[in-house]
């Protein structure tokens, strides 16, 4: 997978909701993504990204792994849901803007049902700033889902 692609190729958030800027690497048990915290926007309070932002940086980490995993499998990305988490510890209280992000997710365990688990955790200035344990959901209808269909 070329890594310098749009990040929009490998996870279906759009718009103010795509929070990603780019991933930087992919393989079948892990991916690094990157975000350049922004100035102003969506979740900017006080030239900074409350922390609590940092679970769903995670969660677009983990879309963009399946999604680049996909490709490499000939398919298209999927949508899919965060579930939750586990210990979410956050060593600040925002992400100041303008600094850079380096989001790490490791596969822990993935099932063929379409739920996983990744332990993850955010890097700023090359050190760890925040961890947790996320909990995904990738159903085959992920797009049907959202449109009201059922989960089989």
């Amino acid at each position: 997978m070329n890594m310098t692609s749009p990040i929009e190729t490998v996870v279906p958030h759009r718009g103010a909701m795509c929070l990603l800027d780019r991933l930087l690497e992919a393989d079948d048990e892990q991916a690094c993504a990157e975000v350049d915290v922004p100035l102003d926007g969506l979740f900017v309070r006080d030239a900074a990204v409350p922390a609590w932002v940092g679970i769903e940086y995670m969660a677009q980490t983990v879309s963009a792994w399946a999604g680049a995993r996909a490709m490499r499998s000939g398919s298209t990305p999927r949508f899919g849901f965060l579930l939750g988490s586990r210990r979410y510890e956050a060593r600040c209280d925002a992400f100041p803007g303008g600094a850079t992000l380096r989001i790490e997710v490791r596969r822990e365990l993935m099932g063929e049902n379409g739920l996983g688990l990744f332990d993850c955790r955010i890097l700023m200035g090359g050190e760890t700033v925040a961890t947790a344990r996320v909990s995904v959901f990738e159903p085959e209808d992920g797009a049907g889902v959202l449109q009201g269909g059922a989960i089989e």
